[in-house]
């Protein structure tokens, strides 16, 4: 008895979108640049409390958002706004790291840890909610998004269920 035929999966419109696709000298420049960006601005705002790097390369259009709380804004006023709450409101002695990424030419997708003592307000992750003092980590995913070598959009997914936990809630 003859073996069952097997069929490969066809994409329609041709072959698969990655297949044969190669990274060019200059999409891995684009690549560095974009990352240069963010890293530059991350930095910044939150190992140094700076908010200047991240604001000096918002769009016009910028969108920025903190999730689940919806804080941030739109346009360059108003999220260089959001940006000195999240700076003046930094706890000391917080650290951050990058456990992964993924980029192309335009996007990044950091996954990031943060460690810090809840000796402060956090109105923008944790609206209303008075200083613990407790030491915690939160894992986020960042988004980033940038057009024209300015920052376009970034959304932070913040893991609030399980920073409300390590902080006794």
């Amino acid at each position: 008895m003859a073996a069952p035929a097997t069929r490969a999966f066809r994409y329609p419109g041709g072959p698969a979108p990655w297949h044969g696709s190669r990274v060019t000298p200059a999409m891995q420049t684009l690549m560095r640049d974009v990352a240069r960006l963010w890293d530059d601005a991350a930095d910044g705002l939150y190992d140094r409390g700076d908010p200047a790097p991240a604001t000096a390369v918002l769009g016009d259009g910028v969108v920025w958002t903190e999730l689940p709380t919806g804080a941030g804004g739109t346009g360059p006023d108003a999220v260089g706004g959001h940006l000195a709450v999240v700076a003046a409101s930094l706890p000391g002695g917080g650290t951050r790291t990058r456990l992964s990424r993924t980029l192309d030419v335009r996007r990044i997708a950091d996954e990031v840890r943060f460690a810090f003592t809840h000796d402060h307000e956090l109105p923008w992750l944790l609206p209303g909610v008075a200083p613990t003092g407790r030491r915690v980590e939160v894992h986020a995913v960042q988004l980033v998004r940038v057009r024209q070598g300015r920052i376009d959009e970034l959304r932070t997914l913040w893991d609030v269920a399980g920073l409300r936990t390590a902080l006794g809630f």
